[in-house]
C-alpha cells in the first residue's frame, strides 16, 4: 500500500501541514522544533515515503530546484562558495543541481541550457568569460539568474560581489608601508572581474607611490600550478622580487612551496599576502597574512536575491558589493628589517 501524507499523519498525530513542511525542507522557516522534525522524518523513512515531484511541479508550477554553476569545484574557495548556497537554499526548500564550468564561458552557456531543460526555477553562477549576454535574455525570458563573487561590467544582472579593487588596494598598501617596492602579483584569469578589479587595486597602490614602473603582473590562473610556476620564474630573476600579492589562496600555496625550494624564508628573504579566507592558513609557518572576503554572506545573499525573485515572479535589480577585511599574521615583515636578518 502506498504511503502518503494521511498515513504519516495518522502515526505521528502531526498535521499534514506541518509534515508537509518538514518534508519539503521548510522546517527551518516555519520555527518546527527538532524533535518533531526528527519524528516525521524517522516516520516517512520507516514508511518508504517518496513524495511525487513531478506531480508536484505541475501543480505549482515550481520544480522547488535552483542551478549552481561554478568555475572550478576543484578550487576550495569556490567549493566552500557551492557549500554556503546549498545549505542555504534547503532552508527554502530548494534541492540544488551544481555544475562546473571548469572557467569556460561555452560551457558555462551548455550548462545554464541543461538547467532550464531540467525546469529549474533560477540559477546562481559565478561567471566566466566576458560577454553576459547569454545570462541576461535567460534571466529575462526564462528564469531568474543572480551572479555571486564575480559580475560583468555594465550588467543588468543582479549580483552580490567583494569589493575586490579595495581587497587588492589593502593588500598592496600593506606591502608599501612595509616598504616594498618590488611587489609581484601573480594573478588569475584576466577575464574574471575579481583578477581585474585586484590588479586595478594593486595598480593604484603602486602609481600613487610613484612605482608605477617597477610593477611585475604575471600569471593566468586561479590555481597552485600558477602560484608555483610564476614564483619560480621570479626568483631566478636577477632581480627577484622582494614580496609577493597571490590573487587567490591557491596561488599563494604554489608560491609557498616555490620559495621553500629556492630555500628563501618567509618573510624573512621574502613577504607574502594572498586573497581569501582559510582556517588552515592560521596553521603554516608562518601563518599568512591575507584578505579575507565575506563568503558565508556573499552566499546567503545571493539565495535571498533568488528566492525573492522566484517568489514574486519578478526580475531583481539589486548588485550588492561587500567590504573585504585584512587579516593580518607573520608573512609579511618590513623590507629593512628582512634585510638584516
Amino acid at each position: 500500500m502506498k504511503t502518503t501524507l494521511d498515513t504519516i499523519s495518522k502515526n505521528t498525530g502531526f498535521s499534514k501541514s506541518t509534515i508537509s513542511r518538514v518534508l519539503n525542507n521548510k522546517a527551518y522557516a516555519s520555527r518546527i522544533s527538532k524533535e518533531t522534525i526528527e519524528t516525521i522524518v524517522n516516520e516517512a523513512r520507516r514508511c518508504g515515503y517518496t513524495p511525487n515531484i513531478v506531480a508536484k511541479s505541475l501543480r505549482t508550477d515550481k520544480s522547488q530546484m535552483i542551478g549552481l554553476l561554478i568555475p572550478s569545484l576543484s578550487n576550495p574557495y569556490f567549493a566552500e562558495i557551492a557549500s554556503v548556497i546549498i545549505s542555504e537554499s534547503q532552508k527554502f526548500g530548494y534541492t540544488t543541481i551544481v555544475a562546473d564550468s571548469m572557467e569556460n564561458e561555452n560551457i558555462q552557456n551548455a550548462s545554464i541550457a541543461t538547467l532550464l531543460s531540467r525546469k529549474v526555477d533560477g540559477i546562481i553562477t559565478v561567471p566566466c568569460g566576458n560577454n553576459p549576454t547569454y545570462l541576461e535574455q535567460t534571466n529575462s525570458q526564462f528564469v531568474p539568474i543572480v551572479l555571486v563573487d564575480r559580475c560583468y561590467e555594465n550588467t543588468t544582472l543582479p549580483y552580490v560581489v567583494t569589493n575586490n579593487y579595495r581587497g587588492g588596494y589593502m593588500a598592496t598598501s600593506l606591502l608599501v608601508r612595509n616598504a616594498h617596492k618590488d611587489i609581484a602579483c601573480i594573478s588569475g584569469p584576466p577575464t574574471a572581474t575579481t583578477n581585474k578589479k585586484r590588479i586595478e587595486g594593486y595598480v593604484s597602490v603602486l602609481r600613487e607611490n610613484g612605482l608605477e614602473d617597477r610593477a611585475i603582473i604575471t600569471g593566468n590562473e586561479f590555481s597552485v600550478q600558477n602560484g608555483y610556476l610564476e614564483t619560480k620564474l621570479l626568483l631566478n630573476n636577477e632581480k627577484r622580487p622582494t614580496a609577493i600579492f597571490a590573487l587567490s589562496n591557491n596561488i599563494g600555496m604554489g608560491a609557498i612551496k616555490a620559495i621553500r625550494e629556492a630555500r628563501l624564508r618567509i618573510p624573512d628573504d621574502i613577504s607574502l599576502i594572498s586573497f581569501d579566507n582559510y582556517m588552515y592558513l592560521d596553521f603554516l609557518e608562518p601563518a599568512v597574512t591575507r584578505i579575507g572576503q565575506p563568503v558565508g554572506e556573499m552566499g546567503k545573499m545571493a539565495v535571498k536575491l533568488l528566492n525573492e525573485s522566484i517568489s514574486n515572479h519578478r526580475e531583481i535589480k539589486s548588485q550588492i558589493e561587500l567590504s573585504p577585511e585584512l587579516i593580518t599574521r607573520e608573512s609579511v615583515a618590513p623590507l629593512i628589517e628582512a634585510a638584516r636578518k
